[in-house]
C-alpha cells in the first residue's frame, strides 16, 4: 500500500496549484450546501488533471458512505478503469473522516491534502471528530459492539479466493 501524507497549513512541493485544487474542493462544497447538500466537496487529481470530483450526498441519496471523497474516488476509479489511483492526490474541502480516509487508504493514492479540520466539522454538527475519539477508545467501551463469532468453514471465502489462479491483487 502506498503512504499516505495528511498536509494541513503548509504548502507541499508536489504540485505547485495545490492552493487551487482545495479552492476548488470548498467551491464544489459550497455549492454542494445551495444545492441542499453537505458542506464537503473532493477531487482526485494526476499530473494536473482532475480523474473524479465528489460532492457530500449522503441525505440527498440516502446512502451513508457517499461522502464527497468516496464519491470522488469512485468517479476517478471509473474514469481509469482501475481501484488502483496511485499517483494521484485526494483534495478535499475538509479532513477526511475515517471512512473517507480508509478509502483513500484502500484506492492507494500518494497524498490527501485538505483545507478545514475535523474540528470545523464538528462545529458544523458532523460527527467526524466523534469518531476519531471512538476509535481511539478500546472496542469494549464503545455503544455499539463490533463482535467476533466463530462459525465452520468461516475462511473459506478465503481460502477460494487463494485457489484463484486468476484473482485480482489488492
Amino acid at each position: 500500500m502506498s503512504h499516505i501524507e495528511l498536509a494541513k497549513g503548509r504548502i507541499m512541493t508536489a504540485d505547485p496549484r495545490q492552493e487551487h485544487w482545495l479552492a476548488e474542493a470548498v467551491a464544489l462544497a459550497r455549492s454542494n450546501v445551495a444545492d441542499g447538500g453537505g458542506p464537503f466537496g473532493a477531487l482526485v487529481v494526476r499530473g494536473g488533471q482532475i480523474l473524479g470530483s465528489g460532492v457530500n450526498r449522503v441525505t440527498r441519496d440516502n446512502d451513508p458512505t457517499a461522502h464527497a471523497e468516496v464519491c470522488a474516488i469512485r468517479a476517478a476509479a471509473s474514469a481509469l478503469g482501475d481501484y488502483r489511483l496511485t499517483g494521484t492526490v485526494l483534495y478535499t474541502s475538509c479532513e477526511p473522516c475515517p471512512l473517507c480516509l480508509s478509502a483513500a487508504l484502500w484506492a492507494r493514492v500518494d497524498r490527501v491534502v485538505y483545507a478545514a479540520d475535523r474540528y470545523d466539522a464538528a462545529r458544523g454538527g458532523f460527527d467526524d471528530l466523534a469518531f476519531y475519539e471512538l476509535f481511539a477508545k478500546d472496542r469494549s467501551e464503545w455503544d455499539t459492539p463490533v463482535v467476533s463469532l466463530e462459525v465452520p468453514g468461516a475462511a473459506a471465502p478465503f481460502d477460494d479466493w487463494l485457489a484463484r489462479p486468476d484473482r485480482v491483487e489488492y
